[in-house]
């Protein structure tokens, strides 16, 4: 039996950035992906919100992104636009990219790191134990890991076996949405919760994208052709002779949340852990951002220079996110419902969203830009995600956000003085920086903040602790969170 530090089920998105995260801090990981190859023929997701590139930009992989996407401003609430262009972010925007495309490049990525990926195999079976857990795999193959991280969706095999509850509200709706070649040109109408529209909005026409509410809330057996056809025709009297197809799937506006994050040594992330409908495009985003939470936290346990206990604050700071989520996409499937009424509700929160906090408000919850997990009385910054400010260090400019390139901690010291050994910092899992900025210090929606004269940085990006060199808070919470 082939033996790994950690297995992740499931090569998406979620699975391939935790691989990404476990790999730059020299973990031993895997991925068991059904799919043969990381090229989909369909793209359920469309984009990737400002959190996300940040992400990528922490890692310094964001321009490959960035070159193959079109940056605009992708953030809408029920169809009401949210301009973010005023947000403190080098990325105040979103990045229209589809799924299909965002894949591949990541699984090159991955590869560059180093990860392993068994394809065309799925876990079978598992036995859950003190030290490890064993899994099977089809095709009569088994491997061990002393981690294994659930990233295989929404019906997820890993969640049901390891006995997590998944709570939530049934779908009420069902949609379709396919690819598909249409023979009558087709100006984009829009219907319930979709409609018809280019898949290349620059070139128009062939393919089209197709979205249609669906007659039965829980239809039965795979969607096809004829499904879509049907569909078509229920909403526009017509089925525009569709045909040559490219992929078709279907979606509902079920959402479920995971009871807890983790049991034992296994644990859930992306859609493993929610489910939701689509709407506002958090799916993917959520699921990246787990995985960055997640990753640095699981490799200092793995290499056990921190305790077990400190993959729990994985469940307390994601849950929260998760239900977050679930709570938006549920009111934007409200506000999209085709009647009067939800008419005039709708038109009363464009009004609101047009004024400046409002916008600001939902559109941060959107982005991912207003994350702020509790990590206890501090400085204002401690638990927002460090701005990514322009830097003048001993070697050279630089960003904040380069110094997270490696997935380590930094301790950045703004005093104006060298600072070679602060008191209780590891030197060899922490990296100090003595740096100068000329700030703003602005987090978006939260506004202005003093300026510290020293900041603990995760690998994450999120500020473990934020004040005075001399502050006593300071190594209680490099030891907390690092070891």
């Amino acid at each position: 039996m082939t033996e790994h530090e950690v297995v992740i089920a499931g090569g998406g998105p979620t699975g391939m950035m935790l691989a990404a995260e476990l790999a730059l801090a020299g973990v031993d990981v895997v991925i068991v992906e059904r799919r043969e190859s990381p090229e989909l023929a369909g793209s359920r997701a469309g984009g990737l919100h400002a959190r996300t590139i940040e992400v990528f930009d922490q890692r310094g992989v964001a321009d490959r992104f960035l070159a193959e996407g079109q940056v605009m401003q992708t953030h809408g609430y029920a169809y009401i636009p949210l301009d973010i262009s005023d947000f403190p972010t080098r990325h105040p925007y979103g990045l229209a990219l589809k799924q299909n495309r965002i894949e591949p490049i990541m699984a090159e990525w991955v590869a560059e790191l180093g990860v392993t990926t068994l394809r065309r195999r799925e876990v079978v079976g598992l036995a859950h134990h003190d030290d490890g857990v064993d899994l099977r795999l089809s095709g009569d193959e088994s491997i061990r890991g002393a981690y294994l991280i659930g990233c295989d969706g929404g019906r997820s095999i890993i969640r049901k076996a390891a006995g997590i509850d998944f709570p939530g509200w049934d779908a009420t709706a069902s949609w379709i949405i396919a690819e598909v070649q249409l023979e009558d040109p087709v100006v984009g109408v829009r219907r319930e919760g979709g409609g018809i529209g280019p898949v290349d909005f620059q070139k128009g026409g062939n393919p089209y994208g197709v979205v249609l509410k669906e007659q039965e809330i829980e239809p039965t057996g795979e969607p096809d052709l004829e499904t879509v056809r049907a569909a078509l025709i229920a909403a526009y009297g017509t089925d525009f002779g569709v045909h040559g197809p490219t992929w078709i799937s279907r979606f509902s506006d079920a959402c479920r949340q995971a009871a807890a994050y983790r049991s034992g040594r296994v644990l859930v992330a992306g859609d493993a852990a929610h489910i939701h409908s689509p709407n506002g495009g958090q799916g993917l985003n959520t699921g990246v951002q787990d995985a960055v939470n997640l990753g640095w936290k699981l490799a200092q346990v793995v290499q056990g220079t921190s305790p077990d206990d400190l993959l729990d604050t994985y469940h307390d700071e994601r849950h929260p996110v998760g239900a977050q989520v679930l709570r938006n996409t549920m009111a934007m499937v409200a506000l999209t419902t085709p009647d009067d009424r939800h008419d005039v509700l709708r038109g009363t929160m464009a009004e609101l969203l047009g004024m400046d906090e409002p916008r600001k408000h939902i559109a941060g919850m959107l982005s991912g830009l207003s994350i702020h997990y509790d990590l206890g009385e501090g400085h204002p910054l401690v638990g927002w995600r460090m701005p990514d400010l322009d830097l003048e260090t001993a070697d050279g400019a630089a960003r904040v956000f380069d110094l997270l390139h490696d997935a380590r901690p930094v301790l950045m010291h703004f005093g104006g003085n060298t600072w070679r050994n602060p008191p209780g910092i590891a030197s060899s899992r922490v990296r100090v920086v003595d740096a100068s900025t000329e700030g703003p210090w602005e987090l978006p929606v939260a506004g202005e903040i003093p300026a510290p004269a020293a900041v603990l940085i995760r690998p994450d990006g999120h500020v473990a602790w934020a004040g005075d060199p001399d502050d006593p808070a300071l190594p209680v919470a490099a030891a907390r969170w690092f070891g």
